[in-house]
């Protein structure tokens, strides 16, 4: 049984332990604390929390991001709320379409508190045509240059800005990823080795990427990880391929976006499902 405390957290691991305690220590019949014992990364997903748990009623005090003070004996208020358009699945599109395309993503609110929302302004910056209003993004297929980008802040994105960098002109430099190692998969390691394959130029540090762009990919056989974020970067990547790409496991895009490959058809990609035994 959860009991009302002080409860300390590594802030380099996963935002999901904090927020998870944010939403049930409101409920106990004391007050609690959520005290970092180290800096807190992906700040924006416990900005968005926040913000939410607000709209019901919930009060947390913030002390600058080091503990977080919760009153006990607090109750959630109904309320109507809308949710907004996913900005870490919209990145996969939104790089397709810089990369090789003219594709518009709705529901994307201008003034997110989504950390991954930092994925329009790299595209941008990068040379990406892009264009938005209030509540859409539209990127058409550019011409790309090399970027520098600390993920530390935005993890989820990382291994599309790979795909992004090995198809852009220059060295890119993606940096602050030592926590992409104990996501779903080692997400530096898979979207090194997976990229190379097709032919990227990708060198991989403890807690970085150093890609020099290419003008296109080759094609070959890969594999997800079992990874949902490698097989969907990989699949955009397949775009900018001169031969086929071959994906292996890759139903594991079912944990976040099941439609995945029905929207890459749609949008024009040519796909054949198979199963290789």
């Amino acid at each position: 049984m959860l009991k009302p405390g002080t409860f300390k957290l590594d802030g380099n691991v996963s935002s999901q332990f904090v927020t998870g305690l944010m939403v049930a220590l409101p409920l106990l019949s004391a007050d609690s604390i959520i005290s970092m014992s180290s800096a807190l990364e992906s700040r924006a997903y416990i900005d968005l929390t926040l913000e939410v748990l607000e709209s019901f009623g919930i009060s947390i005090e913030n002390d600058d991001y080091k503990q977080f003070i919760i009153k006990g004996n607090q109750s959630y208020k109904p309320t109507q709320i809308a949710v907004e358009g996913d900005y870490s699945q919209a990145a996969f599109w939104l790089a397709a379409g810089a990369l090789s395309g003219d594709i518009t993503c709705l529901g994307l609110k201008h003034n997110s508190r989504q950390g991954d929302k930092a994925i329009a302004e790299i595209l941008q910056n990068s040379g990406a045509r892009l264009k938005r209003d209030n509540h859409s993004i539209n990127t058409e297929s550019s011409f790309l240059h090399a970027f520098e980008v600390d993920v530390s802040q935005y993890p989820d994105i990382a291994p599309i800005l790979a795909v992004v960098a090995a198809l852009s002109m220059g060295t890119s430099k993606i940096t602050g990823a030592a926590r992409l190692r104990i996501k779903e998969s080692d997400r530096l390691r898979a979207i090194a080795s997976e990229l190379n394959k097709l032919g990227a130029e990708i060198y991989e540090d403890e807690d970085s990427l150093t890609i020099t762009g290419v003008e296109a990919l080759q094609g070959g056989e890969v594999d997800s990880w079992g990874d949902h974020r490698i097989a969907m970067a990989l699949a955009v990547a397949a775009i900018k391929c001169k031969n086929s790409v071959v994906l292996h496991n890759s139903s594991v895009i079912d944990k976040s976006y099941p439609n995945f490959f029905d929207d890459y058809m749609m949008l024009g990609g040519n796909l054949h499902e198979r199963n290789l035994g």
